[in-house]
């Protein structure tokens, strides 16, 4: 069966597309708001995400339609525009700025991009940005190694679009394998997929979007980092540790032994910003090792633990993600969760026991509506499971 992107292709080109590119979607239980400081996470990819249908533009234009957006984005793949437009296509202007450098783009492309969620909280952007990078690379005979792929797509979001990233959500949506977790150390890149044990009890990702879109873009989302930051560069001044710039400060250089000593001197929304980081550093280590031994339970109680540092500490969430976060910590059957992605609108993610499959559904929902009524037609629940990353 067709999906909707190569119908959608074959109505505008009047030919099938030669190339089907696609990434999945990500979650993260533990971890969140970490990895711009070099922080460690966990992560699963999902069976949900972007694909896209193509093919090769001899002229080396690039025409790009979305499923989920209006107006047709068009460029040449030797004059992307300086500067972001401010639409949809910039992380895919920005993906073609960041291979372009590195490698000779002579082949530009015809797509049509379709995701399979409601957009918000999924790292939709990190996803639609390496499906389209596969389908470019694809075109012009570039093969890019999982590292490549992944760096090229943070590339494009931090410096092109600029938002404050780190590499959770590229790196989720490329080196994760079904029915393991990802154990990530982004000060290095070094992983480790560690595999479901033979006794853990069975597990689903539930993703509730609650029905208000997501963006980094204008979110408090860069502010917060820059807290972060700032509480950061703060303590290597105070407790006497060289410094430099400031847009070079980062937690993982400052032990947490400084912090604690230090973090009473600091001004309360920087030090709330310090907590998440290093409470969640450790969390990340602690759910690892629930995960090696096969403790979902104890996964799960942290990342109830994650989403709930993520609204005192962090201080994000609309007023209904952290409704809908309160309301997954009272149903029978869910072992953890949080919000998805930055936490600014969007979705959340719970990890379920399928058996309460269709009474954690209903009872979210009407929990969710009761509250919200005037989102019922926007509020939806997706059920999925772990699933391998993009692949070239």
């Amino acid at each position: 069966m067709a999906l909707l992107c190569e119908q959608r292709f074959y109505e505008i080109y009047g030919r099938d597309p030669e190339g089907l590119g696609f990434s999945p979607y990500r979650v993260c239980p533990i971890g969140a708001h970490s990895d711009h400081n070099l922080g460690k996470i966990t992560g699963f990819a999902i069976d949900k995400g972007v694909h896209i249908a193509y093919r090769p533009k001899e002229n080396g234009v690039i025409e790009l339609t979305s499923l989920q957006f209006p107006k047709r984005a068009q460029w040449h793949i030797a004059s992307v525009p300086d500067r972001k437009q401010n639409d949809w296509a910039d992380y895919l202007r920005g993906a073609t700025w960041a291979l372009g450098k590195k490698r000779p783009l002579t082949t530009g492309l015809c797509g049509v991009i379709e995701g399979s969620l409601p957009i918000g909280g999924l790292s939709s952007s990190a996803a639609v940005t390496l499906a389209f990078l596969s389908a470019l690379a694809g075109v012009n005979g570039i093969r890019l190694t999982p590292q490549e792929l992944i760096d090229t797509a943070f590339d494009a979001e931090k410096n092109y679009v600029g938002v404050s990233v780190g590499k959770l959500d590229q790196s989720c949506e490329v080196l994760c394998k079904k029915d393991h977790l990802l154990y990530l150390d982004t000060l290095d890149g070094s992983f480790e997929l560690i595999p479901v044990h033979p006794a853990m009890k069975p597990m689903k990702i539930a993703i509730f979007f609650s029905g208000l879109e997501h963006s980094l873009i204008g979110s408090k989302y860069n502010m917060r980092v820059d807290e972060l930051r700032a509480g950061i560069y703060a303590l290597q001044a105070i407790s006497g540790m060289p410094y430099g710039k400031f847009e070079e400060a980062n937690a993982r250089h400052v032990p947490y032994e400084v912090y604690l000593q230090y973090k009473d001197r600091l001004p309360l929304p920087w030090a709330r910003r310090c907590e998440h980081w290093y409470t969640e550093f450790q969390r990340v280590e602690q759910g690892a090792e629930a995960w090696r031994r096969g403790d979902i339970t104890e996964y799960g109680r942290l990342s109830f633990e994650s989403g709930r540092s993520s609204i005192v500490n962090w201080e994000s969430g609309a007023p209904e993600q952290i409704r809908l976060y309160e309301i997954m910590r009272q149903t029978d059957g869910i072992y953890g969760g949080r919000f998805c992605g930055a936490g600014f609108k969007g979705c959340c993610m719970a990890l379920i026991d399928p058996a309460f499959e269709e009474s954690i559904v209903r009872s979210v929902s009407e929990a969710y509506l009761r509250d919200f009524p005037h989102l019922k037609d926007r509020f939806s629940v997706h059920i999925t499971e772990s699933a391998d990353g993009a692949a070239m």
